[in-house]
């Protein structure tokens, strides 16, 4: 009988920050290692990408797009039912009895569906985003990756953990859609000119 190879865990063990990367909290290191060992392809969006690019100031959670394909999908959701995610709440009011986050069950299928998971893996913070805006095609969602991925910054934060760090652009791309949940986007508008006015 064959045995399925158990996902690593996260583990929040020793882990020496390379230099320049002191101000990195051991548990993003940890959870960062965790979906390399994962063998998880991803580009690291949000706060924790200002930060690895040099924004003392950013804080939050360990965000990531992960690339769009079925394996790597499959390989992501196994690891996240390995650590047993959760959803988690936000904006809770403090001395609520309600629970801050909700148990769910991710699949191959439901993260390519490209929505936003906020999701808890014990005491880590971890949020998968889409690829691409609403209503787009597995397709455009694979051809979003490649533009991210393109643009992306290469940086070994530790031994063991060298992650893709998206664009200063694709930042604010993602920091757009995380305040609005709409994609930004340029529209070019021309001003009709009055019928008195010579052409």
């Amino acid at each position: 009988m064959l045995l399925r190879r158990r996902p690593p865990r996260i583990d929040s063990g020793p882990l020496v920050a390379r230099p320049g990367f002191e101000h990195l909290d051991r548990d993003v290191l940890a959870v960062l290692k965790w979906l390399t060992a994962n063998k998880v392809d991803f580009v690291l969006v949000g706060p924790i990408a200002y930060l690895v690019r040099g924004d003392a100031d950013a804080a939050g959670p360990v965000a990531v797009v992960p690339a769009p394909y079925v394996r790597n999908l499959e390989r992501l959701s196994r690891a996240l039912g390995a650590e047993h995610a959760r959803l988690r709440v936000e904006g809770r009011r403090s001395g609520a009895t309600a629970p801050d986050s909700l148990p769910v069950r991710l699949s191959a299928e439901k993260l390519a569906r490209g929505a936003r998971w906020m999701l808890r893996c014990g005491p880590h913070e971890l949020d998968i985003e889409g690829a691409a805006g609403r209503g787009s095609s597995r397709r455009s969602a694979g051809s979003r990756y490649q533009e991210l991925l393109y643009e992306a910054g290469r940086f070994q934060l530790a031994d063991g953990v060298s992650v893709e760090v998206a664009s200063p652009e694709d930042l604010e791309h993602y920091e757009h859609l995380r305040r609005t949940g709409i994609a930004p986007e340029m529209r070019i508008t021309r001003q009709a000119k009055a019928e008195h006015e010579p052409a």
